[in-house]
């Protein structure tokens, strides 16, 4: 585990490749700036990268009150590893972090059952983005949010509304 500062420009080189392969082609530069910064949790063997899982610090407001969030971002592990608990242990230990370091957890997903296994919940209200004094309804979104609520956002209420503030690329 280590932040994006103390990485080697060779070992972030062999997470963005491992990036890259995992979603065949179509994790943006957009998608790499987001995934960098916070914690990593790395999966090595044999010196390759076969998983990993990164938290970086955003703010939510969900409802009405804004939280200190640990979004996770970069979540893959090589497909010669799926299936053998790699990724289950890289977010075992980024759902540790987030629970350590921030009010809440937060990522985007299309693999709910995967997230469900280590607490995660769907957010089931409406999602937003906030673009300079502009809210706008991020509709696409709103079944691919899952969060992790615990200590200050245990009483969350799912169904409030969920916006974070507008960045290059997904915005969620």
């Amino acid at each position: 585990m280590f932040t994006t500062t103390e990485a080697s420009s060779s070992r972030l080189a062999d997470i963005r490749r491992l990036m890259d392969v995992a979603f065949d082609g179509g994790f943006t530069d957009d998608d790499w700036e987001h995934t960098l910064g916070g914690w990593h949790v790395v999966m090595v063997e044999d010196d390759d990268v076969i998983s990993h899982a990164a938290v970086v610090t955003r703010v939510l407001i969900a409802g009405t009150q804004p939280l200190r969030t640990g979004y996770v971002e970069g979540v893959a592990t090589a497909k010669a590893k799926m299936g053998q608990g790699f990724g289950s242990q890289a977010m075992a230990t980024v759902t540790e972090i987030v629970r350590r370091d921030y009010e809440f957890g937060a990522l985007g997903t299309g693999r709910h059952s995967f997230y469900e296994r280590h607490g995660w919940e769907r957010w089931q209200g409406p999602t937003f983005v906030q673009d300079g004094d502009e809210l706008l309804r991020t509709e696409e979104d709103d079944n691919g949010i899952m969060v992790l609520r615990f200590g200050p956002s245990e009483e969350i209420d799912l169904a409030a509304r969920l916006v974070c503030r507008s960045r290059s690329g997904d915005d969620w």
